[in-house]
């Protein structure tokens, strides 16, 4: 497969290339460009040429276009579905519920961008105003980046493309080079439906090089990246010398909160929900388990007996529940993680097994707040650490010591306790009874402190994607 640029597929300037690897049994899928500077100054420059044309396209038929693509997806559901599961190893049930969420985001972006409604100001509101009226409209930033990570790329692709396409920018997309070639048949079928070459283009490489020169060139207005808190603080340094736009939504150690009067089936079922989908990996999973002492060990052993009854396997096969990690070299860190966090004095119940890219998975006790994996170690696996408390203060405490602040949860029947955890988190998002992996296609979502800057989902990423002008009728009110 080939990178797009400007109106043509094709090869990395150097001839490099990339292998794409099936994480789950090795074989090789298919190659992609692995792209130099130069590829990227000739996307740059063709989308700084066709984003002049694009502005001009009414929101109407720009909305007509995303409407046309998520038809094209519908179509081509299936073999989507098998090709995300096939280069992630994410279980191919968990694929189809991805590729589902495509018409949501298309559909919402291109339906919220014909109500931007812009502002008119109040007249003579304040002193020398009463013959002038001012109001604002939205401008497209020009050309956009978006920097897709490994582990929803589809859903991210959704977020990013689709609300930057309808405010008129042209977009340059790139995705992990773990895993782009869904994203690469994307944006094909966005050529289909309709958008101008040069438009649209998606360019494969490393993040260090294809990655980092977008965030420096010039011409690039705004880089969205999702992905860990280092590419995003690199990210956010390479492109303030330009004083380029950052949208960033990195990483989360996020904090399951279970109060004594929570009910057991729900956190158990949360539990895997939020923890174990992806096999792990995800940004807003919870990661660190605060579970009051009274009835700590029941929830552990209501989770062992879960955890056996699940299927980790071939992500192809219907029936598996678990997957594999992205990489090999992944599921190596998070083994690491864990005996680190063993040779603290944690106590592994389960799991603790790594075979290849699978790692299966694994309930921690006995960890304790001082732990690293109680602050700032985020696992990017199936890994559940369970910590002790006593008083809502306490977990509260625990939870805020983290310099990640993406999400978190309480499970509890008070709602006043609810309510008054849910707003002492020092996070972008807390969840009352249910994990905090949850992210509707509607609602901002971003985080606090090392877990980015700015807010991405169909209710405020067109603000993000558009520049703000207000336009003044001075004293046009006036007689004389």
């Amino acid at each position: 497969m080939k990178n797009l640029i400007g109106k043509e597929w094709v090869d990395s300037v150097s001839g490099q290339t990339i292998e794409i690897i099936n994480p789950a049994n090795g074989k090789l899928i298919d190659t992609v460009p692995s792209a130099t500077s130069e590829d990227v100054d000739l996307a740059v420059k063709a989308a700084v040429e066709a984003q002049k044309e694009w502005a001009r396209v009414p929101i109407h038929e720009r909305a007509q276009i995303l409407e046309n693509f998520a038809a094209i997806t519908v179509e081509h559901a299936t073999d989507l579905a098998e090709l995300l599961c096939c280069e992630t190893g994410k279980p191919i049930k968990e694929a189809r519920a991805e590729i589902a969420n495509i018409p949501i985001f298309f559909k919402g972006y291109a339906e919220k961008a014909k109500h931007m409604y812009g502002e008119v100001l109040p007249i003579g509101g304040e002193k020398g105003q009463e013959h002038t009226i001012q109001f604002t409209i939205r401008e497209p930033l020009g050309v956009v980046a978006c920097i897709l990570p490994f582990n929803f790329p589809v859903d991210l692709f959704g977020q990013k493309v689709p609300s930057a396409l309808v405010m008129g920018n042209s977009v340059i997309v790139k995705p992990s080079s773990d895993n782009p070639l869904t994203i690469h048949a994307l944006c094909g079928f966005l050529q289909e439906a309709g958008v101008p070459s040069g438009v649209i283009q998606v360019i494969t490489g490393s993040g260090s090089v294809v990655g980092q020169a977008l965030a420096a060139h010039k011409n690039v207005h705004l880089v969205s990246l999702t992905g860990s808190t280092k590419a995003g603080i690199e990210t956010m340094a390479t492109a303030s010398a330009n004083m380029t736009h950052v949208s960033l939504e990195l990483g989360g150690n996020d904090a399951f909160i279970m109060l004594d009067d929570g009910d057991m089936d729900l956190a158990v079922n949360e539990t895997v929900w939020g923890r174990l989908y992806n096999t792990g990996q995800v940004c807003c999973a919870s990661k660190r388990f605060l579970i009051h002492n009274s009835i700590k060990y029941e929830f552990v052993d209501r989770m062992v007996s879960k955890i056996k009854s699940l299927k980790v396997g071939d992500p192809a096969d219907n029936a598996t529940d678990i997957g594999c990690l992205i990489n090999e070299q992944a599921a190596i860190t998070v083994e690491e993680q864990v005996n680190k966090t063993i040779s603290e004095g944690a106590k592994l119940v389960i799991g603790g097994k790594r075979d290849g890219a699978f790692y299966y998975p694994t309930i921690l006790t006995d960890v304790t707040r001082d732990m690293e994996i109680a602050k700032d170690m985020e696992v990017f696996g199936p890994v559940i650490p369970v910590i002790g408390f006593d008083t809502i203060d306490e977990a509260i405490e625990i939870a805020n010591q983290s310099s990640y602040g993406l999400c978190g949860c309480v499970i509890t029947e008070d709602m006043k306790k609810a309510f008054y955890v849910a707003t002492s988190l020092e996070a972008g998002g807390a969840i009352i009874n249910g994990a905090s992996f949850y992210r509707s296609a509607e609602m901002p979502f971003g985080g606090y402190k090392h877990s980015g800057i700015g807010n991405e989902g169909i209710s405020t990423t067109l603000e993000e994607m558009s520049r703000l002008k207000t336009i003044v009728l001075k004293n046009v009110l006036k007689n004389d």
